[in-house]
């Protein structure tokens, strides 16, 4: 029995187990983020959960607080406590109205290094 020397695989060959092996890595991959993806959307439900859960209860503290106010308040200003308080909601929430908008003006929302390179990868392959 003699053993014939085996030739190693040719240049297809090689280019074939090159390429099976790149669409294994990359299907991996594939795998790998859409499981990380799913933990990472399950916690992002949680999180948003537990926000709405903290704004309902910060309403209501906000909504205790000021007829506490309005309680001690009562006996010395009588009725003008109202007008005050809801002159005090209006100016807060007109204040966050102008924040918000110069926060949307500035562009610090816009990403524009990730727009940039988006931008360049395009221009390169078109």
């Amino acid at each position: 029995m003699t053993e014939t020397p085996q030739r190693p695989p040719g240049l297809i060959a090689s280019l074939g187990n090159i390429a099976r092996n790149s669409i294994g890595l990359v299907l991996t991959r594939l795998e790998l983020a859409a499981l990380e993806l799913s933990e990472v959307r399950n916690h992002l439900l949680q999180l948003v959960l537990v926000f709405a859960l903290a704004v309902v209860a910060g309403c209501f503290a906000l909504a205790y607080a000021t007829v506490t106010i309005v309680y001690l308040a009562w006996n010395a200003m009588g009725w003008l406590i109202l007008p005050l308080m809801t002159a005090v909601f209006v100016a807060l929430a007109v204040g966050m109205i102008v924040y918000a908008r110069r926060l949307i003006r500035s562009g610090k929302l816009s990403m524009p290094a990730t727009m940039a390179e988006l931008k360049a990868d395009r221009d390169m392959l078109l």
